[in-house]
């Protein structure tokens, strides 16, 4: 069987920069163990404003940084940082920005409201790894994406970065969670999302509509590879859509097999992709 070697993780969270969740704890200890099965890795999430940087002894990477992103007609700075988890002997990147990053929470107030700009720190996270990873001239098989943030990843990795040299071989897996959240994007996200290589036709379905959180579900869905289901129970609307995509899909693992079972998805994907 054809092997994947490299895997990209793209991940809205991750133990112990922030609390102990489904999300942050699977993406604490499956590259982790990925690794130690024989695979190169690459971890990235953003830099909330709640991590303590020096506590977590984060570092900002000047070769990397200083590109600027443009995202509505506005000019938002790229700033990378890394800290490494050292039990793993893992790096992880961090994606900071002052505009978007630097409150002191993820993407909530202290009220439970949801931030207006979410949908905009998605695009920028997104991006923001898409970038960094071209200039780490780093090639990845597989680009393994968590949670909604990541969600925009497999359209721009279809559509804007198909012919770069560092993605146009990539196979893009999506897990789906149940992190739904309740404030729908506003009617111009499709706007914000355009860039070069993403035609009208490829976000027809969210054109001039408010996005909810099964709109941003089935977008990853249509550019993924492979799809993951990562919690044991999932939005009903997006599992049916998951079903009805003839794509390849893993059902729920539980914490004492994924890793196993991921590994082997990897290759399942690579090899019928590369038929």
């Amino acid at each position: 069987m054809t092997k994947a070697t490299k895997v990209l993780y793209i991940t809205s969270e991750i133990t112990p920069y922030l609390p102990e969740t489904e999300i942050s704890t699977i993406s604490r200890y499956l590259p982790q163990g990925i690794q130690e099965r024989g695979r190169e890795i690459r971890t990235f999430m953003p830099k909330y404003g709640s991590i303590n940087e020096r506590r977590n002894q984060l570092h900002e990477v000047i070769r990397l940084s200083g590109m600027n992103l443009i995202i509505d007609d506005t000019d938002h700075p790229l700033i990378i940082k890394v800290a490494s988890i050292q039990a793993a002997r893992m790096q992880v990147y961090f994606i900071d920005n002052d505009d978007y990053f630097q409150r002191k929470a993820t993407l909530a107030n202290a009220e439970g409201v949801e931030f207006a700009d979410n949908d905009e720190r998605s695009i920028f996270f997104v991006r923001g790894v898409m970038e960094t990873v071209k200039k780490l001239r780093w090639v990845p098989d597989i680009i393994h994406c968590h949670g909604w943030m990541t969600a925009l990843a497999p359209l721009y990795i279809k559509k804007s970065y198909a012919d770069d040299p560092c993605f146009r071989n990539s196979k893009v897996v999506y897990s789906v969670y149940d992190d739904d959240f309740a404030q729908n994007f506003p009617a111009n996200f499709s706007d914000k999302l355009y860039l070069d290589g993403i035609e009208e036709s490829d976000i027809e379905s969210i054109k001039n509509k408010t996005l909810s959180f099964n709109d941003l579900s089935n977008l990853a869905i249509k550019y993924s590879d492979g799809l993951i289901q990562g919690s044991e129970n999932i939005n009903a609307e997006v599992s049916e859509s998951i079903k009805s995509s003839g794509k390849l899909f893993l059902d729920y693992k539980n914490m004492d097999e994924y890793v196993d079972a991921y590994s082997n998805f990897y290759d399942a994907v690579w090899e019928e992709t590369n038929k």
